[in-house]
C-alpha cells in the first residue's frame, strides 16, 4: 500500500500508541480537564458581575472554548518533545513509514483530550447559565469548527517541540505564547475596548475568530454595554475563522514537517 492510504493507517497506528501512551500520565488528563471549569468560575463570576452577569457568561462561553482548545496546544508540544527527548523518535525512523505519518498520529491524538477538554468546558457553561438559541445544525457546526481550529493550533505546538533544544523548554515555550494569544482577543472582552493598536491587534485574532464565529452560530449575543466590533473580520467570523484555521494548518503543517527533516536528517 502506497500513497495516502498508507499515511493514514501509520497515523492511526501512532495516533493509538500515543493515546495508550497518554492514560499513564492520569495528571495531564486531570489538568487538561480542570483547567477549562477554573478559568469559567474564575472569569464567569470573579469579573462577570462587573461586565454583566448572564448576559456576559452567555457572550463569555465561546471566548472560553477557544481558550481551551488553544491551550490544548500544549499537549502536542508536550508529548512531541518527550518522544524527541527520549529517543522514541529515533527509534520510529528505523521504520519504514512515513514523516508525515508520525507528526499526524500526534497531532490526531491529541484531538482525543481536546474533546474532553470541550466537553467540559460545554457542561460547566450550561451549569452557569450559558444555552445555545440556534438550531442542532449551527451548533453541530459549531463543534466541528471548534475541533478543526484545535486541530490547526496542534500543528503549531509540534513546531514549537521540534524548534526547542529539549522537553523542558518546549514546555515553557508551549505554554508563554498562549495568554496573550488568549486574551488579546475579544475571547472575553470586546476588541474595540483595548487600548492603541492592541484593537487592531484583537480584531483580526484567530483567537477572536473563532470566538466570534461560535457566537454567531450559538446565537449569543454581547451584553448591552458592550461597544459593537466592527470590520471585515467581525463583520464575517465564520468565514474569517475558516480562513484563519485553513491557513494556519497549512503553513505549520509545511513549517513542521521542514523542521522534523532537518532535525532527524542523519
Amino acid at each position: 500500500m502506497t500513497g495516502l492510504p498508507r499515511v493514514a493507517l501509520e497515523s492511526a497506528d501512532l495516533a493509538r500508541r500515543n493515546l495508550l501512551h497518554l492514560r499513564r500520565t492520569p495528571a495531564l488528563i486531570l489538568s487538561g480537564l480542570v483547567e477549562p471549569v477554573l478559568f469559567a468560575l474564575l472569569i464567569g463570576y470573579v469579573f462577570g458581575g462587573s461586565l454583566g452577569g448572564d448576559a456576559y457568561r452567555e457572550f463569555m462561553l465561546p471566548g472560553l472554548l477557544a481558550q481551551t482548545v488553544t491551550f490544548s496546544a500544549s499537549f502536542t508540544t508536550i508529548g512531541l518533545a518527550q518522544d524527541l527527548q527520549s529517543g522514541m523518535v529515533d527509534r520510529f525512523r528505523a521504520l519504514p513509514i512515513s514523516r508525515l505519518a508520525l507528526l499526524l498520529g500526534r497531532t490526531s491524538a491529541d484531538l482525543v483530550m481536546v474533546v474532553g477538554g470541550v466537553a467540559v468546558t460545554t457542561i460547566t457553561g450550561l451549569a452557569i447559565g450559558w444555552r445555545p438559541h440556534t438550531g442542532v445544525f449551527s451548533v453541530l457546526a459549531a463543534f466541528l469548527l471548534v475541533l478543526l481550529y484545535a486541530f490547526a493550533l496542534s500543528w503549531i505546538g509540534a513546531f514549537i517541540a521540534l524548534v526547542t533544544p529539549n522537553a523542558q523548554v518546549a514546555g515553557s515555550f508551549g505554554l508563554l505564547w498562549m495568554f496573550p494569544v488568549s486574551f488579546v482577543s475579544s475571547g472575553f472582552v470586546a476588541s474595540a475596548t483595548l487600548p492603541g493598536p492592541l484593537a487592531d491587534i484583537a480584531a483580526w485574532s484567530p483567537v477572536s475568530a473563532l470566538a466570534n464565529a461560535l457566537r454567531e452560530l450559538f446565537g449569543n449575543a454581547a451584553p448591552p454595554n458592550f461597544p459593537a466590533q466592527v470590520g471585515w473580520a467581525a463583520e464575517h467570523p465564520i468565514g474569517y475563522a475558516l480562513l484563519c484555521t485553513l491557513g494556519l494548518i497549512t503553513v505549520f503543517a509545511t513549517l513542521s514537517t521542514w523542521r522534523y527533516r532537518n532535525r532527524t536528517r542523519g
